[in-house]
C-alpha cells in the first residue's frame, strides 16, 4: 500500500511562491507536522492542514522576489548600518561624542594651521620661475679666527662675472638696496619701496607683465611699476607711457607694469624697479667709488643651464684676493648662495654653519605633531575607555548570532565617522582662526582648497587615526566571551588600563614641555627688551632724506622746527638710531697689535646728535661748536674702547686712513643692531656731508598729534614737492623683536591648545574612572569616608601622573631650550622656579579639571549607587 502525502498541489504552491533561501527549512517542518496529524488524526485532516499551512505562509518576507538582492547590495546595506548604529551612539552619549570629537578637531586645526604655515615657508621664492638657478653673490671672510658674511658687493666684481664668466651664467644684475623713495607726478606724491636693477632683472625674476614688456628697463629714463603702485598713482587712466619723478630729481617714463610679487617672496616690498644705469648716473659719488675697496651694492645672479652652483662658486672663490691682495689677511671668499636658501638658511654662524628659519619650520613641525599627538592620545583613550562600558552589548550581538568580523567593523565604522566629524569642524576652525593667525605669524595664508596633496593627507590622517584609535575596542572587545560578560563574571585584566596611563603621561609630558618652553621664550624676549639701550628713544622720530632739497639746510630746518615749540632738539646722522651702517677698517691707534685685523662701525653726526638721542658720557664730553677742534674729533662707544685696549682714551690719537681723530668722550653702549648680540664697537664722527637720517626729540610736553602737525607744516615749507613721511624710534626699535615676538605668541597660542585638550581627555578618563568605581565610593561613604577622602582617591592617581609627567619634561625641555637659548649672545640663564612653577601649574590644573568629577561622585547618594546590590 501507498504511503499517505501532503496535496501535491500544495508542495507545487509552496515551491513557486516561496523565497529559495526559506524553501527548505518551511517545507520541512510542514513535513514533520503532516506526519504528526496523519498518526494522530488521520490522512484527511493531515493533508488539510498541510494544504492550511502552505496557505498561511503566503506573506511579504516569504515570497520570491522577481530579482535577487546582489552581494553588493548587501554589503552597502550592512556598511549604511553601521553608519547608522556608529551615529546613534553618538547621540546617545552627547558629552563623551562633544569632548571627544572637539579634542581631535582642535588638534588637527592646530595641525592644519602648522601645516600652511611650513608649506608656506618652503614654497618662499617659488613664484620665480627660474627659482633653482638664481643666487645671490655673497663674500665670506675670517678675520681674527671668526668666519662672517655679507652680501655687500662692488661694482668691478659684476663686471668681471659679466666678462670673464658668461658661460656660467645666463644674467648678472647689479643691485642697489631696496629702500623708501618719493614717487610723484602731477600734485600726487607717494612713499614707495623699490630699487634698481641691471636691465636684464625682468628677464631673470621673470616678471609678469600686465603691460608693456621685460624689456622695458633698457631705456635709461625708465620705470616698471607694480599693479597696485601704479593704480595707487593714476587710478584707472592708462600710465603706460605717463612720466613719474623718482625722489624730485628724476623724470622717467613708465614701461611696463607687472603683476605684485606674492607676500611669501623676497622681493614682495619691491613695488617699483628703475634702470641700473639711471642709479650710476644720478649719483655723483657712485663713479669715483666703482672700484674693489667700496663693497655697497648687490649682486644677483643665474647660472646657465648646465652650470651648478658648486662649482661656479669654486671658480669665482678667489676673485677678491686676486684683484685686492693687500685683503688676504680676511682670507675673503666670493661664493653663491641659492635663492632655494634665502629664506631658510639666510646666515652663518661663526663656524660656517648655516642658520635661518629653518629651525622655526623644525620647531613649529613638531609642536604640531605633538598638539595632534594630544588628540589622538585623548581619542584612543576615550574610545578604549568606553569601549570597556560596552560589553554587555558586544555579548548579546554574539549571543544572536554576530560574528566577530562584523564587531570588528562596526567598532572602526563608529571610530571613523567620529574623526570625519572632527575633520570637518577642524576645516571650519581653520577658516575662522585664519585672520588672527595670519595676523600674528605675518603671513597671508588660505585654505589650499584645490591642492590635491591638502585633501589626501587629510583624508589620509583621518582614516589613519580613526583606525588606531578604534583598534583597541575593535581587537580587544570583539574577542570577549558572550557567557562571561552575560552572566556578569567578565572583569577587564589588571593590564587593561596600563596603556590609557602610559598615553595620559605621555600628553601631560607634552603639555609641560610647551609650558616650559613659552614660559622661557617670554622671558628672553623680556629679558632684552629690559636691555639697557644707552640712549632715549621715547618722543623721538626719524625722517629719510630721500631729496635733494633737504641738503646743505641744517640750520635753517633746526632752527625753523625749535622755533614751532614742538621740537626739543634736532641732528642729521648717516645712519638711524636703530641700524648701524657702515662698518670700516683702516683704524689705528697706539698700542695696536700689528697683526690684528680691526673693523669698527663708522657713524656721521652733527653736532646735536647726542643731545638728540641722550647720550650717556662715561668720560669726556659731546660735540660742541665751542671747539672748532671737533671737526677732527671722535667719540667712542664702551665697546670700542674695550675692544682697544686703551685706558684713559679720552684725549688720545687714533688714526683713520691716515687721518688723526682726537678722542673727546666715551658714551654707554647703544643698542643699534639686535637686541640680543654684544654691542658693536662704534666710532661717532663730525661730518654735515654724510647724512641721511634726520632724528627729531618732540616736545613731551604737548601731544604727539599736535607736535607731528607742527612739524610737518615745516617741511612743507622746506620740502613740499616730498610728501611728510615719519618713523617712530620706538617703533622700529620693536621690530627688532618681531621674530621673538611673533614665536612667543605662537608656542603660548599652541600651548594653550595643547592643554586644553589635554583638560577635556582628563576630564572624559575622571568622569569614566568615577562612574567604573562608583559602588566602591557608595561602599566607602555608608562606612563614613568624607568627601575629602573620596576627592583625595580619585584625585591622586591623575596628580601621580602629572608628577611623572614632570619628570619627563624638566629634562627634555632643559636640553631642547639650552640649545635654543644659545644662538644669542645675551640671554637669559634657565631657572629652576620655571620647572616648579611649571610643574605646579600642571598639577593645578588636573586638580580643577578632575575635581568637579571627583566631588560629583563622593556626593552622590550611596542608597541610589547600591540599590541594585
Amino acid at each position: 500500500m501507498q504511503k499517505p502525502k501532503p496535496p501535491r498541489w500544495a508542495d507545487q504552491l509552496l515551491e513557486w511562491f516561496c523565497a529559495p533561501h526559506l524553501l527548505e527549512e518551511v517545507q520541512g517542518d510542514l513535513y514533520e507536522k503532516f506526519q504528526k496529524n496523519l498518526r494522530v488524526f488521520g490522512e484527511k485532516t493531515a493533508r488539510q492542514e498541510y494544504a492550511k499551512g502552505v496557505l498561511s505562509f503566503i506573506k511579504p518576507f516569504a515570497l520570491r522576489r522577481k530579482k535577487e538582492v546582489s552581494t553588493e547590495l548587501y554589503i552597502q546595506i550592512m556598511i549604511s548600518n553601521y553608519f547608522k548604529v556608529a551615529f546613534r551612539n553618538l547621540l546617545k552619549y552627547k558629552g563623551y561624542s562633544f569632548i571627544n570629537i572637539f579634542g581631535l578637531a582642535s588638534g588637527m586645526a592646530v595641525a592644519i594651521l602648522i601645516g600652511l604655515w611650513i608649506y608656506d615657508e618652503l614654497s618662499y621664492n617659488k613664484y620665480y620661475q627660474n627659482y633653482n638657478r638664481i643666487a645671490k653673490v655673497m663674500q665670506g671672510a675670517t678675520p681674527n679666527g671668526e668666519f662672517g658674511v655679507g652680501e655687500h658687493m662692488p661694482i668691478p666684481l659684476g663686471t668681471t662675472l659679466k666678462t670673464d664668466f658668461s658661460h656660467d651664467f645666463t644674467y648678472v644684475v647689479m643691485s642697489s638696496w631696496t629702500g623708501e623713495h618719493i614717487l610723484a607726478s602731477g600734485d600726487k606724491k607717494f612713499m614707495k619701496t623699490g630699487n634698481y636693477l641691471s636691465s636684464e632683472a625682468p628677464d631673470m625674476l621673470t616678471l609678469k607683465m600686465l603691460r608693456g614688456t621685460r624689456a622695458g628697463l633698457k631705456d635709461q629714463n625708465s620705470i616698471l611699476l607694480s599693479e597696485s603702485v601704479a593704480k595707487s598713482i593714476f587710478g584707472y587712466d592708462d600710465p603706460m607711457g605717463k612720466i613719474v619723478r623718482i625722489d624730485n630729481k628724476l623724470d622717467v617714463k613708465v614701461t611696463g607694469i607687472y603683476e605684485d610679487f606674492p607676500y611669501n617672496t623676497e622681493f614682495r616690498d619691491m613695488t617699483f624697479i628703475a634702470p641700473w644705469d639711471l642709479y650710476v648716473s644720478s649719483e655723483s659719488w657712485i663713479k669715483p667709488n666703482a672700484n674693489w675697496g667700496n663693497n655697497s651694492w648687490q649682486i644677483l645672479a643665474q647660472i646657465a643651464p648646465k652650470a651648478d652652483f658648486e662649482t661656479v662658486s669654486k671658480k669665482i672663490k678667489n676673485l677678491r684676493v686676486k684683484n685686492v691682495p693687500e685683503a688676504a689677511y680676511m682670507k675673503p671668499e666670493i661664493f653663491l648662495h641659492p635663492m632655494s636658501r634665502w629664506h631658510l638658511y639666510g646666515g652663518w654662524d661663526k663656524f660656517r654653519n648655516p642658520e635661518g628659519r629653518i629651525q622655526y619650520v623644525w620647531l613649529f613641525g613638531i609642536i604640531g605633531i605633538f598638539v595632534l599627538l594630544l588628540a589622538c592620545i585623548n581619542f584612543m583613550n576615550l574610545s578604549t575607555a568606553r569601549s570597556e562600558k560596552r560589553a554587555k552589548e558586544v555579548g548579546i550581538r554574539k549571543a544572536i548570532g554576530s560574528v566577530r568580523s562584523q564587531l570588528v567593523i562596526q567598532f572602526f565604522s563608529e571610530s571613523i565617522l567620529m574623526v570625519a566629524f572632527a575633520f570637518l569642524f577642524s576645516l571650519m576652525a581653520v577658516l575662522l582662526m585664519l585672520p588672527f593667525f595670519n595676523e600674528v605669524a605675518d603671513k597671508k595664508l588660505s585654505l589650499l582648497w584645490n591642492e590635491p596633496l591638502f585633501w589626501l593627507a587629510g583624508i589620509g590622517f583621518s582614516l589613519l587615526t580613526g583606525l588606531i584609535a578604534g583598534s583597541y575596542p575593535a581587537i580587544y572587545l570583539s574577542s570577549f566571551q558572550p557567557i562571561k560578560v552575560l552572566k556578569g563574571t567578565f572583569r577587564a585584566g589588571r593590564l587593561a588600563a596600563i596603556p590609557r596611563k602610559v598615553l595620559v603621561v605621555t600628553q601631560f609630558t607634552v603639555s609641560i614641555t610647551l609650558i616650559i618652553g613659552t614660559i622661557i621664550v617670554f622671558r628672553q624676549i623680556q629679558y632684552a627688551k629690559n636691555r639697557p639701550i644707552g640712549y632715549d628713544r621715547s618722543s623721538m622720530i626719524t625722517i629719510g632724506m630721500n631729496t635733494p632739497e633737504l641738503y646743505g639746510k641744517y640750520s635753517v630746518l633746526r632752527d625753523e622746527l625749535k622755533r614751532t615749540g614742538a621740537v626739543v632738539e634736532m641732528a642729521t646722522s648717516s645712519s638711524p638710531t636703530t641700524k648701524l651702517g657702515s662698518r670700516l677698517i683702516g683704524f689705528d691707534w697706539p698700542g695696536k697689535n700689528p697683526g690684528f685685523k680691526e673693523q669698527f662701525g663708522v657713524i656721521a653726526v652733527t653736532h646735536d646728535f647726542g643731545k638728540t638721542v641722550g647720550w650717556q658720557f662715561t668720560n669726556g664730553r659731546d660735540f660742541s661748536r665751542d671747539f672748532s677742534t671737533d671737526s677732527s674729533g671722535i667719540v667712542l662707544n664702551e665697546t670700542a674702547v674695550r675692544y682697544m685696549g686703551l685706558k684713559d682714551p679720552v684725549g688720545k690719537t687714533i688714526k683713520w686712513n691716515g687721518n688723526p681723530y682726537q678722542v673727546i668722550g666715551i658714551i654707554k653702549d647703544m643698542v643699534m643692531d639686535s637686541p640680543f648680540d654684544p654691542v658693536y664697537q662704534t666710532v661717532f664722527i663730525l661730518n654735515y656731508n654724510w647724512s641721511s637720517v634726520i632724528s627729531i626729540k618732540l616736545n613731551p610736553e604737548l601731544s604727539t598729534n599736535e607736535s607731528l602737525a607742527k612739524v610737518e607744516e615745516v617741511f612743507k615749507k622746506l620740502n613740499p614737492a616730498s610728501p611728510f613721511d615719519y618713523k617712530f624710534t620706538d617703533q622700529q626699535y620693536a621690530i627688532k623683536f618681531s621674530t621673538e615676538d611673533r614665536i612667543g605668541k605662537l608656542a603660548t597660542f599652541f600651548a594653550v591648545l595643547a592643554i586644553l585638550i589635554s583638560c577635556l581627555g582628563l576630564f572624559g578618563l575622571a568622569s569614566f574612572v568615577a562612574e567604573q568605581r562608583i559602588k566602591e565610593i557608595g561602599i566607602r561613604k555608608v562606612l563614613g569616608a568624607t568627601v575629602f577622602s573620596l576627592w583625595s582617591l580619585l584625585s591622586t592617581e591623575f596628580v601621580l601622573f602629572v608628577l611623572v609627567s614632570l619628570l619627563l619634561a624638566v629634562p627634555i625641555s632643559y636640553y631642547y631650550m639650552s640649545s635654543w637659548l644659545q644662538k644669542y649672545t645675551y640671554h637669559i640663564e634657565i631657572s629652576w622656579w620655571i620647572f616648579a612653577l611649571s610643574g605646579l601649574g600642571a598639577i593645578l590644573i588636573t586638580l580643577l579639571t578632575v575635581s568637579y568629577q571627583a566631588i560629583k561622585a563622593a556626593l552622590m547618594n550611596p542608597v541610589k549607587t547600591l540599590k541594585n546590590e
